[in-house]
Order: C-alpha cells, then sequence, then structure tokens
C-alpha cells in the first residue's frame, strides 16, 4: 500500500445512524487506485477474445460450456457477480448472421444459462441483451456475445459511481467453475451437447 493513503480505525467511526449494512473492502483500493485516469486497464490484444477463448483451456479461456455451436464463457469485465457471455464459435456480428442451428442453441444455451445461475447463486432476475454493432455499445463489436447478468435485489451500489469500481465477491475462475459443474449437469436435460 502506498504512503499517501490512510486507514482510519473503524472504533473511530461515528455509530451507524441507519439500516444499511457496511461491507468493509479495503483490499479493493488496489483496483480503485490502479491508475492515474481512473478508468479499467483494457487488453492491448487486438485479437477476438471470443476467437482466441476457445482455443485455450476452460480454465484459461473462462469457459463455463463448450456446446456444438456457441458457448458460454465468464465475462472479464463483470456488469455483476456472476455475469457471463453466450457467444457463437463463429466469428459473426450480427444475430441476423447465424444459420438455424447456431441461432436455436444460442437461445437454448441462454436459457440454460439461466438454469445454471439458479442452481449456483439464486438470483432475483436477469438481464439478458446484445448490444449488435459499436454504435449501440458492443465491447467487442464484431463477434456476436449474449449478455446474461444475474441480479439480486439491493446489488447495487455506490462503488460504480463514485469510484467506477464493482465489489466481487468471487474469483472468475472459482465462479467459472461452480458454473461450468453445473453445466454438466444441467446440459443434458436441456437437450443441449455437453462438448463441442
Amino acid at each position: 500500500m502506498t504512503d499517501d493513503v490512510r486507514i482510519d480505525d473503524p472504533a473511530g467511526f461515528p455509530p451507524q445512524e441507519d439500516t444499511v449494512e457496511r461491507l468493509w473492502t479495503p483490499q479493493r483500493m488496489t483496483y480503485v487506485l490502479r491508475n492515474t485516469e481512473g478508468r479499467p486497464t483494457k487488453p492491448k490484444s487486438k485479437e477476438c477474445p471470443f476467437c482466441v477463448g476457445p482455443k485455450k483451456s476452460d480454465e484459461d479461456g473462462l469457459i463455463a460450456w463448450r456446446g456444438t455451436h456457441v458457448f458460454a464463457i465468464m465475462n472479464l469485465y463483470p456488469y455483476n457477480v456472476g455475469h457471463l457471455m453466450i457467444c457463437p464459435y463463429r466469428h459473426v456480428g450480427f444475430i441476423t448472421e447465424l444459420d438455424d442451428d447456431e441461432l436455436f442453441e444460442f437461445e437454448k444455451a441462454t436459457t440454460l444459462a439461466m438454469k445454471v445461475m439458479e442452481t449456483v447463486s439464486h438470483p432475483d432476475g436477469y438481464n439478458i441483451g446484445i448490444n449488435q454493432g459499436e454504435v449501440a455499445g458492443a465491447g467487442v463489436a464484431a463477434h456476436l456475445h449474449q449478455h446474461v447478468v444475474p441480479r439480486w435485489n439491493g446489488d447495487a451500489n455506490f462503488m460504480p459511481i463514485v469510484a467506477e469500481t464493482r465489489t466481487m465477491p468471487i474469483l472468475l475462475s472459482d465462479q467459472r467453475a461452480a458454473y461450468a459443474e453445473a453445466f454438466t449437469r444441467l446440459a443434458p436435460q436441456s437437450g443441449l451437447p455437453l462438448d463441442r
């Protein structure tokens, strides 16, 4: 920790005057102070992460499940805990470019992802969406991907607003492992394959 960061003793804090619970995560300061601009550091590679990911091991590529036409991958910059994406193996930018088999598995895998999240994390709801094209907000516009984000009542806090930071209570590798185990159990019940 740097010398210019002051850590106060919580015993000296004023008494809590509301009913809101506090989660003290001082280890997150390294993330908050990670660079001078205060923005996340993006990878410098020009390679498509959704083409490269499936070439790696499941653990290294953060792959939770591999189907015939699509796969489920953890989001390296999650909107919320457990955020994953459904991607076709084929490098296409728009859902209209998928053939019927790819489209069926793409949407079927999305419902499977929801069942996996329900089994592993018990969310209260979901955000599901596709940003098609850079102008629509797609971070990787050239490769179609559908976001599946589990949500819980009260899961938003001040960190994204004041510090452009999200607190994540579980490592991506641990979340991927939990999802992979559930995908393995649930995929056959959904009529989807286990491996590509």
